[in-house]
């Protein structure tokens, strides 16, 4: 009985997988568009950096291959490992990109919003999403095809020096991240982090800087790599000492810089 308990978990796991595997191919086949379509994707296609500098025949080309895709909150667009076959660029909304341990431990590697873009990398190299990524709000993005990705690098090779621009700069962020887990305490990881965060995301205010994002204190230890418990803690003390004040899901930067001064 227990062998065959086991070969039935075993085929869930697996059922499970192919159902997964199954909705990432349906999001990321190709839909038809309109003349009408065609034209807001050029419009939102001029804003991205990646493409900037493109020529009015190279953005009608990806314009007329972009295909518009929308994601509920909480949604993972795709899974670490998934096969990469579609570049997203975000319109509306933030996306969250993480990666998750065999324990289930989590661990955010970014938030990107409008104007960014995400799963660049399984396209130029071919291998499988090196992690996953979920919407945290409604986002809409328009998703290219590899092969549509491919052809526009092509013919106009700008785009790939774009492309070493941004993986520089996310290289270098990534080393920023595993220095801050050698040499920084939780205090001073989470005021780093904040500081980051008030920077992307922030907005002015009369009390302070606002963080435009809809953050709990699971997803800032997992931006953070310690535990909520840990981070609990360090959100208390930075609210005792008026570094920060916090409503519902938001957190205004009120001494900046004193939460700087913090870092080191």
């Amino acid at each position: 009985m227990g062998q065959d308990r086991t070969g039935s978990e075993h085929e869930s796991n697996r059922a499970t997988q192919v159902q997964q595997r199954s909705s990432v191919a349906a999001r990321e086949a190709p839909r038809r568009t309109g003349p009408t379509d065609n034209a807001d994707h050029l419009a939102s296609l001029e804003k991205v950096s990646l493409f900037a500098g493109l020529d009015a025949e190279g953005l009608r080309e990806l314009a007329a291959a972009a295909k518009r895709r929308v994601f509920r909150p909480g949604e993972v667009i795709f899974h670490r490992d998934d096969p990469g076959q579609v570049l997203y660029v975000i319109q509306s909304g933030k996306v969250k990109i993480y990666i998750t341990s065999q324990d289930g431990q989590e661990v955010s590697l970014a938030v990107f919003g409008p104007g960014d873009y995400f799963g660049e990398l399984a396209l130029l190299d071919g291998q499988p999403r090196s992690a996953s990524a979920v919407a945290i709000e409604p986002v809409e993005a328009f998703a290219l095809q590899r092969t549509d990705f491919t052809n526009a690098v092509m013919h106009h090779p700008r785009i790939a020096v774009q492309v070493m621009n941004v993986l520089s700069r996310r290289l270098r962020q990534t080393d920023s991240m595993i220095e801050d887990l050698l040499f920084l305490d939780v205090h001073g990881r989470v005021a780093k982090k904040l500081l980051e965060l008030a920077e992307l995301h922030g907005v002015r205010t009369a009390e302070g800087i606002r963080i435009e994002l809809r953050l709990t204190q699971g997803e800032l230890a997992a931006m953070v790599g310690a535990s909520r418990e840990s981070v609990n803690k360090v959100m208390g003390y930075f609210t005792d000492k008026r570094f920060i004040s916090t409503d519902k899901y938001k957190i205004t930067i009120i001494r900046l810089a004193d939460l700087r001064r913090r870092i080191c």
